[in-house]
């Protein structure tokens, strides 16, 4: 009897993700239920891992350099965001990472603490690009991360996440998911240059960038971003961001299925298989066809080889 050829069919792994899109003001509570109705939303329509944008507690206070903002931060396990999410996310049985101010010791970072869906703290990522420019004065808070790139085995997926300025870096996306990641995540706060810079609107190159993440690596991403004008407190006539808004999800050849305008509040869904995508990175073989003894200029500053 001839046999017949055995055809080894993936078990779909059905995932419901979610981008959170709000704004931000000086009442850190107010800016909690906001973010929690959000999540509410979303966990209602299905999403069982919810991204909310970076340094949701308040303002983006590092558009200046002004030493009162450092009493913002706190140890992960004091963090009023931190303590209050894990209670929803036990509640609604929903992963959600994060993003909180923190304080270690004498050391201050920009740090995503990842709660899974029994509402258990998995440990915290550290933002590891740090950036210094007009209106985005991080330096002066944040050491940068000293965690590395990790990636969270959480209930539904393995989750790779950056913080805003890492989503510049292809590099870090591919240790991600060189760790196994299945999602990428990035959670973001990200505006127009201020005054007296010339106008400068990023907001399709930084959609380009993580969609050039997202298809080189074969795995979908959500961002999520804050919107609305925001000022400086020592000089708010002369020194604002208006954020972009325009949160977005992209399937794992880079291409936006769900994105959100420039303003307002908004919730993003979207759904994945990732057995499928894991099948559609074997064989594109991207990650077979790798030559790591030939990428030392990038571990090195200056690009040259020793």
């Amino acid at each position: 009897m001839a046999e017949h050829p055995v055809h080894l069919a993936a078990t779909p792994r059905p995932v419901r993700v979610a981008a959170i899109q709000m704004s931000c003001g000086w009442d850190a509570a107010a800016n909690i239920a906001a973010a929690e109705t959000l999540v509410r939303e979303a966990a209602g329509r299905g999403a069982q891992i919810i991204l909310l944008p970076e340094l949701f507690e308040t303002p983006y206070f590092c558009i200046e350099q002004d030493a009162r903002h450092l009493r913002l931060a706190s140890a992960v396990e004091d963090n009023r965001a931190v303590r209050h999410f894990s209670a929803v996310a036990r509640e609604l049985g929903v992963v959600l990472p994060i993003s909180f101010f923190e304080r270690a010791g004498a050391a201050y970072f920009n740090s995503i603490a990842v709660l899974d869906a029994d509402g258990a703290r998995l440990g915290v990522y550290r933002k590891s690009h740090i950036p210094n420019g007009p209106g985005y004065q991080e330096k002066n808070y944040f050491s940068p991360g000293d965690t590395g790139f990790k990636v969270w085995h959480t209930r539904y997926a393995r989750l790779g996440i950056g913080i805003c300025w890492d989503q510049w870096f292809p590099e870090a996306a591919r240790a991600m998911v060189l760790q196994g990641a299945e999602l990428l995540l990035y959670p973001t706060a990200i505006g127009t240059e201020p005054p007296p810079a010339l106008p400068v609107d990023s907001r399709a190159h930084w959609q380009r960038t993580q969609q050039g993440h997202a298809a080189a690596n074969l795995t979908p991403l959500i961002a999520a971003n804050r919107y609305g004008l925001e000022r400086s407190l020592q000089d708010p006539e002369g020194l604002y961001i208006r954020f972009y808004g325009s949160s977005f999800i992209t399937d794992a050849l880079g291409a936006k299925i769900a994105e959100a305008g420039e303003s307002g509040d908004a919730v993003l869904t979207a759904d994945f298989d990732l057995d499928q995508t894991a099948s559609l990175r074997d064989n594109w073989f991207v990650f077979r066809d790798r030559r790591p003894e030939l990428y030392g200029a990038l571990v090195t500053y200056d690009g040259r080889t020793r």
